[in-house]
């Protein structure tokens, strides 16, 4: 079984949706795509596409900031996204429970994404139970390459007997990332840049199943002057962590803001 925490960021990619007559699904994006098909927004916008009565389309563009690889959840956040702008734009009407049912199929890490809330998950991801987490500021560092989640879970290095944890038990310190020694076998440059961080800001640690490390500051000041050392070799950057979604914020903020332009 599975055990997770997530927080959001004020810092994501962009998704633009322009409503078509017609059926259909067309996707410029900034990044190399092997299959337009098997990209998740696609999945996701013609996953929908099958609960309406009469055929509509959309032209989407992606406008890529996480890194693709990096154990961010850009590639989840968009699928979800996708799926609430265009259940508002097409009028579809399903609820939040139904959508998020639908992201499950596309991801484990779709749900709460759809949902928009800071969370503890078991399961494969998808037993969410929201929580309060502290919005500290974070700095991100991508150390210029992807990892493969698939690859950090088939491989036989990977503990899997680990004493599950409650989360009282997380919130109090407890737990690790089992990912995290397997991800730096692999990869030897995460341990760097784990051991450069840790340096900077106690508790450095790689995010999921990598490429990305990162740590917390009580400040935007600290998190940006430890940013400006970035050896050259590496990417980053420092975003606000966040309890609800920078999606909900916006429906909330603007309830029209998805339209049909």
């Amino acid at each position: 079984m599975l055990q997770t925490v997530f927080q959001f960021l004020d810092y994501g990619d962009e998704i633009i949706i322009s409503v078509r007559k017609d059926d259909e699904i067309n996707l410029n994006a900034d990044y190399v795509r092997v299959d337009m098909d098997e990209d998740l927004v696609v999945k996701a916008a013609k996953m929908l596409q099958q609960k309406l009565q009469q055929p509509r389309g959309a032209d989407i563009q992606v406008n890529k900031r996480l890194p693709i690889g990096g154990g961010l959840g850009g590639g989840s956040s968009d699928a979800a996204t996708t799926l609430v702008a265009l259940n508002k734009l097409w009028d579809v009407g399903l609820s939040e429970v139904e959508l998020a049912e639908m992201g499950l199929i596309l991801g484990a890490d779709v749900p709460v994404f759809v949902y928009g809330c800071a969370a503890w998950a078991e399961g494969v991801g998808e037993r969410l139970t929201p929580v309060s987490l502290p919005d500290g500021w974070f700095i991100v560092i991508y150390p210029g390459f992807s990892v493969s989640t698939e690859q950090i879970f088939a491989s036989t290095y990977l503990t899997r007997n680990t004493a599950a944890i409650t989360i009282r038990d997380f919130l109090a310190g407890a737990g690790r990332n089992d990912c995290e020694s397997v991800a730096c076998m692999l990869h030897p440059e995460i341990e760097n840049v784990l051991r450069w961080l840790d340096k900077k800001a106690e508790g450095a640690r790689m995010t999921g199943t990598g490429s990305c490390v990162f740590s917390v500051f009580h400040t935007k000041q600290e998190a940006q002057a430890v940013l400006l050392e970035l050896p050259q070799d590496w990417q980053g950057f420092v975003a606000h962590g966040k309890n609800t979604s920078p999606l909900l914020d916006r429906l909330a903020q603007s309830p029209g803001m998805f339209s049909s332009r």
